[in-house]
């Protein structure tokens, strides 16, 4: 089969070299989450519709699904249930993200409008709304266990984002802070992917248990990968604007480092008072890049990340050796790897 005939999933994530085999039955079951995406959110409504599809259409890695189907590739088969708990994550990531739009007062989503700014905050909000339901809807079919772990996972969810709000109490450990934020924000539904993956397709307990650990770990892997790339990578690598973070006055995990004195650096001045709130000056983004870039504070961050990633992959020693965990060993290296 020439190269350009083999199928090909939504983002690389590092997987080009996996399976074919396995790429070829996970490609089908995202089109068939797609499908069922579309089919959930339609609304006879028009400007509901138009207000609920529009994440829908705008694509994305889908990462979430993509894990769900992973996971259930190394426990078993993609059956039915799993599409529609893969289908269900998706739907309550894409609610968190109009949530997110209004806190963060954002105007682009995905390279659209986001729906905050197409039409208002209460659209915006009353939509992130509807998709829970519908997310909560599609669970309900999956039995009560999975409609106990989603409300749990939810909880989760709205904690990290209320911790985040409010931010480091008194005696709080800014850097424990934020890991805690993250874990909860990001990690605890990806955890959920793939401890549905494994539900659903039949996989061991033991199985199970270290694809949802894997999930939590890897999760939180990415979003530190993130909080790198928009320091560290020019544009024309990465594919995003550097310093997004800087300019909204965001504290990912290097500057915090970079804020914290320890053994091996004390904090730059001129970087803590660059880094007291949102920079909206082009000269003073690259200022501040350019000795974030220098600091030792931007190592830590990557040996954090690497940390995060290598106990994923330890995980990987309690489910089956299969072409799906090959897989997941490549996802949770590339974690890694973009960041370089």
């Amino acid at each position: 089969m020439p190269d350009q005939a083999l199928p090909r999933l939504p983002a690389s994530l590092g997987l080009d070299n996996a399976d074919p085999a396995l790429v070829a039955d996970v490609t089908d079951g995202l089109a068939r989450v797609e499908g069922m995406l579309t089919q959930v959110v339609h609304s006879d409504i028009a400007f509901v519709n138009d207000a609920a599809t529009h994440l829908v259409k705008a694509g994305g890695k889908r990462f979430r699904p993509l894990f769900t189907l992973l996971a259930a590739k190394v426990g078993g088969e993609v059956t039915e249930h799993v599409i529609t708990a893969a289908a269900s994550v998706e739907l309550v990531h894409l609610a968190t993200l109009y949530h997110d739009d209004v806190m963060d007062e954002a105007t682009m989503r995905r390279g659209s409008a986001s729906v905050n700014a197409r039409w208002d905050n209460t659209i915006a909000i009353l939509t992130g709304d509807f998709l829970f339901a519908h997310a909560s809807g599609l669970v309900a079919d999956l039995g009560m266990d999975a409609a106990r772990i989603i409300a749990e996972t939810m909880s989760v969810l709205v904690t990290g984002q209320m911790r985040e709000s409010v931010g480091p109490l008194s005696g709080d450990d800014p850097v424990d802070h934020y890991l805690t934020v993250i874990g909860q924000k990001t990690g605890s539904l990806i955890a959920t992917a793939g401890r549905y993956g494994g539900m659903f397709s039949g996989a061991s307990e033991e199985c199970t248990s270290a694809l949802q650990r894997y999930g939590d770990l890897i999760g939180t892997a990415f979003q530190i990968s993130d909080d790198i790339i928009d320091i560290a990578s020019p544009a024309d690598e990465s594919g995003k604007t550097p310093g997004t973070d800087l300019r909204e006055g965001v504290l990912t995990l290097p500057m915090l480092y970079a804020l914290s004195p320890d053994h091996t650096h004390d904090p730059d001045p001129r970087l803590r008072e660059l880094l007291g709130g949102p920079i909206g000056d082009d000269a003073a983004v690259e200022e501040a890049l350019t000795l974030l870039r220098k600091s030792p504070a931007l190592e830590q961050a990557v040996q954090t990340l690497t940390g995060y990633a290598d106990r994923a992959r330890a995980e990987l020693v309690s489910v089956p050796d299969c072409p799906a965990r090959d897989a997941l060993d490549m996802l949770a290296r590339f974690v890694v790897d973009r960041t370089h």
